[in-house]
């Protein structure tokens, strides 16, 4: 790729060529169902990889407010590339931000320049799979490391990935977090279910039968809620609120282009755009430290407008936008996604009243 095609900043025309690129090709994604690995290779090339990551390894360091607007964008055009960006960087950032220096120089490297893929499986650390009386992923120390038994019920992009940034629960209750190579004996990785809409991500189990982690892998702990420890996004925090605003704006594009030949169309459209662009000044503000609302009032709202404005779009698509390849019908589908995807008790509640009609 030639230098005038690596995205140097948000407002670079290199990124903007790159996402009408992922836009064209995000149809067939939805039908097909395959791993996207043309996108991202196109963003391995543009340098989207080096955005989220210190310059120390080579990255670009880019500013929090700054990645949110390259986030904001890529998800637009293409939300399916975008969700599995989002994994793969807190794959990376995970590793960047722990001691481990000899796991940093074996994987960092690659990982930058787009040559290998690593994914997170942490949800059941979060908020899946947590109500259990015992914990899905369990770990025994021995003397070189550890042994994991149990399995990950939620990783994107598995069985493209060559390392898995996970955790497991000490019979302590003490948790530990590694990056598992996944070519380790006793990893199995089985075929993703369908999904009702990002089935290209990949999503599903990772299964371990007592797989043998030696300490060149062990990324933080033993400790109480390893995850809070390091670098990396958290639940609630503002990626996937960015990335539901994103795909909001991507629907209200097509309802506002609508509008041209059908003037019927422009309150709604006008009044939508408001509330969306309202939130992606709050979302940057939070980005930027300006603690305007709370991450969680942000997501609950952020929910909100990706369901009502893909459901606009599909309104006014009428019954074209029903047939399987429309966009407007994806986006409906997608939008769905932020009601499950790390979604904390009191976002989930919120929303729920507001679909119940409750103040």
């Amino acid at each position: 790729m030639s230098p005038q095609d690596q995205v140097t900043s948000p407002d670079d025309p290199a990124l903007a060529r790159l996402c009408e690129h992922l836009a064209r090709l995000g149809g067939e994604l939805d039908r097909s169902q395959r791993w996207p690995a043309e996108q991202l290779r196109l963003c391995g090339e543009a340098g989207v990889f080096r955005w989220f990551m210190p310059r120390e390894w080579g990255g670009l360091e880019w500013s929090d407010q700054d990645i949110t607007r390259g986030y904001l964008r890529l998800g637009a055009a293409c939300l399916t590339t975008a969700f599995i960006i989002t994994q793969r960087t807190g794959a990376c950032q995970r590793i960047a931000g722990s001691q481990n220096e000899v796991a940093k120089g074996r994987l960092l490297p690659d990982l930058v320049a787009g040559d290998s893929f690593a994914t997170v499986g942490i949800s059941h650390l979060t908020t899946s799979r947590r109500h259990l009386s015992t914990p899905v992923l369990s770990a025994r120390e021995v003397p070189d490391g550890f042994i994991l038994d149990g399995y990950s019920p939620w990783v994107t992009g598995a069985d493209h990935a060559s390392t898995i940034v996970t955790g497991a629960v000490l019979e302590s209750g003490l948790q530990v977090l590694i990056a598992l190579p996944t070519d380790l004996p006793g990893v199995a990785i089985p075929p993703p279910q369908p999904l009702v809409g990002l089935s290209s991500s990949h999503t599903g189990e990772v299964r371990l039968d007592d797989v043998h982690v030696g300490h060149e892998w062990v990324l933080a702990g033993p400790a109480e809620n390893v995850m809070k420890i390091g670098i990396g996004a958290g639940t609630g925090g503002l990626q996937t609120s960015t990335l539901a605003i994103a795909l909001a704006s991507a629907a209200l594009d097509y309802l506002e282009h609508e509008t041209i030949q059908r003037p019927d169309l422009a309150g709604p459209a006008t009044e939508l755009r408001r509330e969306q662009s309202d939130l992606a000044a709050d979302l940057l503000a939070l980005a930027g430290g300006e603690q305007v609302c709370t991450n969680d009032h942000l997501r609950a709202q952020a929910n909100s407008i990706a369901l009502r404005a893909s459901q606009a779009a599909l309104a006014a698509a009428k019954g074209s936008g029903y047939v399987v390849g429309h966009p407007a019908g994806r986006w409906c589908r997608e939008a769905l996604f932020f009601l499950v995807w790390s979604c904390p008790q009191g976002v989930m509640t919120a929303n729920l009243c507001e679909l119940a009609g409750l103040d």
